[in-house]
């Protein structure tokens, strides 16, 4: 047993022992199926803090001759399966946190040394663990694995955890070149590669897609864009959660309105799991994943003077989705020169999500959406946004009080604001204007667009979650009179939606005149 080689189970224990823990053995059950396969090289990238270190403190737990943990696997979700032994500590285990060893090489001497350290710290622990097989002359991972394999013919597990820190940080050149050249012999080397039964790297963004790429060719690739299989264990699902809102009488749809929005594939809706289980912890909802990190990192890509930038970023912050092309960005850093290539890296670090069938991004939760907002505040550029949204209380106590003329005035400004001359008259870009007007509205309320009800569609429907304010059914009329926005939620009964709802209801009606650029209002309140 060793730090590095064929490590103990102390940390997957000590994941396992915190007050709230979520069972996510049975991924292990599906990397079983790629062990000693042509899919036995496996690359996941999710944003920081979604669990990607907790599961790789998992899979070497499970896979290491370093311990025994029969006994803790039997009693949880994999030890269910008919074969969940089947490869339990049967590896000899090479288990790296690459962002440690950099951190903590840069603070010594400046990492110069720090492929060789890694290099040669492993190699010793092969030397004590197989004293009369490993020499001295063996001083490379690459020679200990092959040597392992051919002697005992014992396969190895490969767990890299933030294998690309040294292509996200700007080092040296020659710490770099170094580092391709330990890529290309642990993953590129076909003699090698019979004595791996499982390679498995962890990042944040996807694999370079130039020279890193020539090195880790092999690896079939899981990401915020293509999760396949692997969607729903990394990250909380929606059962998972609702599960836990149960147990920490929490409320559910307010916690998949703040935390939930990864929709990795067509049945996995992902919650972030730090933000859940602190909001668990403190029975409050609030930004927490936020706090781990600065938005500056968001504010970089969204000040960027692309054409388009602002104008979608006005749009996704007022809830809707705009499209990317996620198709050309290289996952490096200097391949950020468009807004599509922007946004793609938006979406690997969590700040959006990306929808393949429409393919569109969108923010998406509330909790991102003020990260977002913090990003555009103080800034030049966004100040009549930051104004409508600082406005957007005013606005909210004017609709419930029923000042038509405040909400007209108010809604006059938004639309100007999210849209341009050639959209302004276009009606998904009005709604998106509303969004942004009632951006407060998110404190208080669940707004729903184009929500199913009575003998149609309404346009945008608000429902409370917090007690002894109003519902409300929002009409919009173009080129119409509000009084006649009013008359169809009356006529196409877009109220049904609320009949659970036993507190008081708002009719608004609001239209606008392409012409002379004026919105109308007209607001009724049905008592209950």
């Amino acid at each position: 047993m060793g730090l590095y080689l064929n490590p103990n189970a102390e940390a997957f224990l000590e994941d396992k022992s915190t007050s709230i823990y979520v069972d996510k053995t049975l991924f292990i059950s599906e990397l079983n199926k790629m062990v000693s396969t042509k899919e036995d090289f496996i690359c996941m990238s999710r944003p920081r803090r979604f669990g990607k270190s907790m599961a790789g403190n998992m899979i070497s737990a499970y896979y290491s001759k370093g311990c025994d943990t029969r006994e803790v696997f039997s009693r949880m979700k994999l030890g269910q399966t008919s074969d969940y032994d089947k490869y339990l500590n049967k590896f000899n285990v090479i288990k790296l946190d690459l962002n440690g060893w950099y951190q903590n090489a840069k603070k010594k001497n400046g990492h110069t040394d720090l492929i060789q350290l890694i290099e040669e710290t492993v190699a010793d622990e092969f030397r004590e663990q197989y004293p009369k097989i490993i020499s001295v002359e063996d001083n490379s991972i690459y020679r200990c694995i092959l040597k392992i394999y051919k002697e005992l013919g014992e396969k190895s597990v490969i767990i890299i955890d933030e294998y690309d820190v040294l292509i996200r940080e700007k080092v040296p050149q020659d710490l770099f070149d170094q580092y391709l050249s330990f890529l290309n012999g642990l993953f590129k080397d076909t003699t090698l590669r019979p004595a791996i039964a499982l390679a498995y790297i962890t990042g944040i963004i996807p694999i370079v897609r130039d020279k890193v790429q020539s090195k880790l060719n092999e690896f079939i690739e899981y990401t915020m864009l293509r999760s396949s299989q692997f969607a729903s264990h990394i990250g909380f699902t929606r059962e998972e959660v609702e599960s836990l809102c149960a147990e920490y009488g929490m409320d559910k749809d307010e916690c998949a309105r703040w935390y939930d929005g990864y929709r990795l594939s067509e049945t996995a809706d992902i919650y972030n799991p730090l933000s859940v289980v602190m909001s668990m912890r403190n029975r409050e909802f609030d930004s927490y994943w936020s706090a781990t990190g600065s938005f500056e990192a968001l504010k970089d890509y969204i000040m960027m003077d692309f054409a388009g930038i602002k104008q979608d970023v006005i749009k996704m912050i007022a809830g809707e989705s705009v499209p990317v092309n996620v198709t050309k960005f290289q996952n490096t850093l200097q391949s950020i020169t468009n807004k599509d290539n922007a946004f793609t890296y938006l979406i690997h670090l969590g700040y959006l999500v990306y929808n393949r069938k429409e393919q569109t991004c969108s923010i998406p939760n509330e909790e991102v959406r003020r990260e977002w907002v913090n990003a555009i505040d103080d800034e030049e550029n966004y100040a009549p946004i930051m104004q409508i949204i600082t406005a957007s209380k005013k606005l909210l106590d004017a609709t419930i009080n029923g000042n038509e003329a405040m909400v007209a005035a108010a809604l006059d400004a938004a639309h100007t604001e999210v849209t341009n001359p050639l959209t302004y008259n276009d009606e998904y870009c009005f709604q998106s204007a509303i969004c942004l007007a009632y951006f407060y509205a998110n404190t208080r309320y669940t707004l729903v667009k184009e929500l199913p009800t009575g003998k149609g569609y309404a346009d945008l429907v608000l429902i409370p979650y917090l007690p002894n304010i109003p519902a409300m059914v929002i009409e919009l009329k173009h080129n119409k009179s509000a009084e006649s926005a009013l008359q169809q939620i009356k006529d196409k009964n877009y109220c049904q939606a609320l009949n659970n709802y036993k507190g008081d209801l708002l009719f608004v009606g609001i239209s606008y005149n392409e012409k002379t650029k004026e919105h109308k209002c007209k607001i009724e309140k049905v008592e209950r």
